[in-house]
């Protein structure tokens, strides 16, 4: 017996009687009404798989007009349930239009039993379909909402941070290549999701993907996809990641680590919008928003031979240069808070704070790991703390000479940045010792300090 919920709608009892019987010992639940009004009020109506329904319920009228309008009541209170038309006059013109209407099928009267088996249970397997069609599409949106859960946020306000993002909500509206260009450690993926989050495409998927981690044999297979036993370890067709990020955003990260040799098979698919499966002659479309990063200088390695400028040309419609952390004069402090609060909840560290002096070694560091280094650097001082107050010395931060030949500062306000961070690092935030080991007051020290944050 098949679990399904049938109601039959008809004003002649016989009718009603008949289909009762019929129908009663292939499916686990039939019920019938005699006047189509009671569907308002019919209880737990949207639960209902197949209504089978009359197309006149007035003595003498025969146009169908009454079915028509009750079967568009059905679809909509409830479109999902399969609504079979019955009639006693049938006409090619009515059936068409039922079926116009969104009617799964129609029966004339008097019907063949065996036939009207075989109808039910055709709009049943439509319904099951529908039913399942309609939950892959809700776990599609569910999971694309967990792809695109991002709890990395872009955190500061400093000028040069905000003309970046200016550029970002300006370039987000409409679909060009965008390449995200600036140091490690920077935040490019986190500026690539913040133009995925700002543009039209927002619903669909941003699929991120380490050019730098793909090895050039399983290259084509990673971003086009394969058949099954298109080569040893191929045990079953899979898409690639332009498949995947098909409607939504596709981020290449460090496209500056590829070989000649993938960069032209990338080419031809960012070029034609068209992939093909290792292994397959069909080609596939697709319809994504590129954005692709690097940390290397690109200009230079088309000079040296190394990137294809045509390449480089497609990719690098607009150009976002993600700014380093020593240039984002104000946000130091800014992000040094937010994860010191993320790792005090993560570590139940409740009431850590930075004193004075530990906020001036963070602010006085040049921050070569940018970003990332800042967040490592407060996750190890949280993780290690005895107290309530983190110190100069509980932030170890690698302090490197930058004296050296070719590697020195390039102007006088950098030379004195760099003798102020090396003192206030080899006293230990000490601003006095510092001050004293750089001949110059405690508050020259400080106003100097302040004068280069400012």
């Amino acid at each position: 017996m098949t679990d399904a919920k049938i109601l039959v709608i008809d004003d002649n009892k016989s009718v009603l009687s008949a289909l009762e019987i019929l129908l009663q010992f292939e499916y686990k639940s039939v019920q019938t009404i005699s006047n189509p009004n009671q569907i308002s009020s019919f209880p737990n109506f949207t639960e209902i798989d197949i209504i089978l329904l009359d197309m006149n319920f007035s003595a003498g009228v025969n146009t169908g007009n009454e079915g028509l309008y009750w079967l568009r009541e059905i679809k909509k209170k409830a479109g999902h349930i399969s609504v079979i038309m019955m009639t006693a006059y049938g006409a090619i013109e009515l059936a068409v239009e039922a079926l116009k209407e969104g009617a799964s099928d129609f029966i004339l009267k008097p019907w063949n039993n065996e036939r009207l088996l075989t109808t039910v249970k055709s709009a049943y397997e439509l319904r099951k379909t529908k039913k399942e069609v309609s939950q892959l599409k809700e776990k599609e949106n569910h999971l694309k909402q967990l792809i695109n859960q991002n709890k990395n946020y872009i955190i500061g306000n400093s000028k040069v941070l905000n003309s970046v993002l200016d550029i970002v909500r300006k370039v987000a509206k409409t679909d060009v290549n965008v390449l995200v260009t600036g140091e490690n450690g920077t935040g490019k993926e986190l500026i690539a999701r913040e133009l995925h989050k700002s543009s039209a495409r927002n619903h669909e998927v941003f699929i991120s993907v380490d050019m730098g981690s793909i090895s050039e044999n399983l290259f084509e297979s990673e971003l086009f996809g394969h058949l099954k036993g298109s080569f040893t370890d191929a045990k079953e067709n899979r898409a690639g990641k332009f498949e995947a990020a098909n409607g939504g955003t596709l981020f290449l990260d460090e496209i500056g680590n590829l070989s000649l040799q993938t960069q032209a098979k990338l080419l031809s698919a960012i070029q034609n919008r068209v992939i093909v499966r290792v292994g397959s002659n069909t080609p596939i479309p697709v319809n994504i928003r590129l954005i692709c990063a690097t940390n290397c200088n690109l200009d230079q390695m088309v000079a040296d031979g190394l990137f294809r400028e045509d390449l480089l040309y497609r990719i690098n419609t607009i150009r976002v240069e993600v700014p380093p952390l020593r240039e984002r004069e104000g946000d130091i402090l800014i992000l040094a808070d937010f994860y010191l609060n993320k790792f005090i909840n993560k570590y139940g560290k409740q009431g850590l704070k930075i004193n004075q002096a530990a906020q001036e070694k963070l602010m006085a560091y040049n921050w070569p790991g940018n970003v990332r280094e800042l967040l490592h650097t407060m996750e190890r001082a949280v993780i290690l703390s005895e107290g309530n107050v983190l110190k100069p010395t509980d932030f170890l931060l690698e302090v490197k000479n930058s004296l050296t030949m070719g590697n020195g500062p390039d102007t006088l306000e950098e030379m004195e940045r760099l003798m102020i961070t090396n003192a206030l690092n080899k006293n230990d935030g000490n601003y006095s010792a510092a001050a004293e080991q750089l001949g110059i007051s405690r508050q020259t020290l400080y106003n100097k300090l302040k004068k280069s944050t400012e």
